[in-house]
This record gives C-alpha cells, structure tokens and sequence, in this order.
C-alpha cells in the first residue's frame, strides 16, 4: 500500500490553511486502509492496474477520515484518541475539526472525478447512496438513538453495523466491480461488504474488552458508556463463533466473483486476524 500512500499524500498538497492542516492530520494518519486495501485488491483480482482505482480509494478514505472526525467529536462520541494520537478536535479545536470533517467530505466527489471518466456517474452514485443518509450517515442516527438503551436487539445491532460500517465497505468493492467492467458483480461485491462490516465491528467489540486503548489506538468508549454491543448481547464466545460464521459466508460468495479472488482473500484473513 505504499505507493496508494504517496499518491493519498498528494492529495493534500494544496494551499495550506489550519483546515487543510486538520484535514491531513486525520486523513494521513497511520490507520489501517481498509477501504483502499478492499478495492485495490478486487481490481488486480480483475486483472485491472491498481493504479486505476487510486482516487476511488482516496476518496473513500477521505470520507471514512471525515466520518471519524465528526464521531469524535463531544456531541457526538466525545472520544479524544484517534489512530494512536489525540482526535482531530483534540489536537486543534473543535470547529477546525467539523470544517475538516465538511472539507473532506466535499473533496471526496473532487478526487473520484480522477477516475476513468466513462465510470464516473455510477461511481458518484455508489459514494453518494453507501455514504449518505441511506447509508453510513443512517447507521450513525440509528446508533446515536440506540445510545443508553439497555434493550437494543440482536438485529437492530446488525441494522447499525450493516450501515455504519458495512456501507462504505461495500462501496469499496462495488467501485471496483464498475471500474473493472463487472458490473453483473456489484450486488454480490455489496452484499459481501455489508457482512465485512458487521463481521469487522463484531471483532472491535472483541478487541473492546480483550484488548487496550494503546494497543487499539483508539478510545474504548462503547466499554466505558456500557454501550450494548455484540459481546454483551451475544456473549464473548457467540460473538466469536459468529465471525468465524460471516467469515465463511463472505469466502464462498468471493469465490462466486467473476475472478480468481487470491489478493482479496488475502485481505480478508488480514481482516480476520487483526489485533486492532
């Protein structure tokens, strides 16, 4: 992922400003690219040039960044650690941190525009519908209203985790079955990122009680608010007998893909054994 990395880089050289500063700090921070990573690793499946799907990547990047930008905040999550280093509004202010939030957000559509021009349309269309209201911004209200509920269901956690998290996953490997021409794979590529993201939050919620803020990099808040998450729902056990279940579901659909999926499933066992 180095060379995504120089080229996520230079995205950020333009006028400085303390916004634009902000805006690097979140975006550049180390963290684990799984977006990019998702869709890089599908296009050269497709036998496509990784280079192709760079400003695709960026900009999912730039709005998960964002996204995590506005989590943090106190009117929010209020967490002050972020990727190993104190949250955006932390390390600035708060204002600075919701215009870097809205800067990134608006300069995602910018980036995606560097991608084959034909592929654009559906391209903004997949960004727009797995990052909006319909999408991640939905499973963000829906767990904002679950916030001090004591009786949240299993399915309900599933709805906040298919959304939050699941949809920018899902646009991930959507973008690259459009980019590679294999658009008879979209639904397919979206269903396994929708479960790639309930799996992920179910192993964050692992790591939330099995794990450290150094170790995580980030703040253990579910934890402290006692927050219902799939451990206290399911059980510690459960809980990791049903990634062990997604993570079989989501193989044998990738195998399903017009492709030989070898570098896409080598993402997904990183993703399985992650510590943090």
């Amino acid at each position: 992922m180095r060379d995504f990395e120089t080229w996520l880089q230079r995205t950020m050289d333009k006028p400085d400003s303390r916004t634009r500063q902000a805006m690097s700090y979140a975006l550049l921070a180390p963290g684990k690219r799984i977006r990019p990573a998702l869709l890089l690793a599908a296009l050269e499946d497709y036998g496509c040039p990784r280079q192709a799907g760079y400003p695709a990547a960026a900009a999912l990047e730039m709005i998960h960044s964002y996204s995590l930008i506005h989590d943090d905040l106190p009117a929010m999550d209020d967490d002050d650690l972020r990727r190993g280093r104190p949250s955006t509004h932390r390390a600035f202010d708060e204002a600075t941190a919701i215009l870097a939030g809205d800067a990134l957000l608006t300069q995602a559509f910018e980036t995606v525009l560097g991608c084959d021009r034909s592929k654009v349309p559906e391209l903004v269309e997949i960004l727009s519908r797995n990052a909006g209201a319909e999408g991640m911004i939905l499973g963000q209200t829906l767990d904002l209203g679950a916030e001090g509920a004591r009786d949240i269901t299993f399915a309900q956690l599933e709805d906040i985790d298919r959304y939050k998290t699941g949809c920018l996953i899902a646009a991930a490997l959507e973008m690259a079955a459009v980019l590679a021409g294999h658009e008879e794979d979209q639904e397919t590529m979206r269903d396994i990122g929708l479960m790639l993201g309930i799996e992920f939050q179910i192993q964050d919620d692992i790591l939330d009680v099995t794990s450290t803020e150094e170790a995580m990099g980030k703040s253990l808040s579910d934890r402290d608010r006692e927050k219902s998450t799939f451990v206290s729902t399911l059980g510690l056990n459960p809980a990791r007998d049903m990634v062990k279940d997604l993570d079989s579901r989501i193989r044998l659909l990738a195998r399903s893909l017009h492709m030989e999926p070898d570098r896409l499933l080598q993402v997904f066992d990183q993703l399985l054994n992650r510590s943090r």
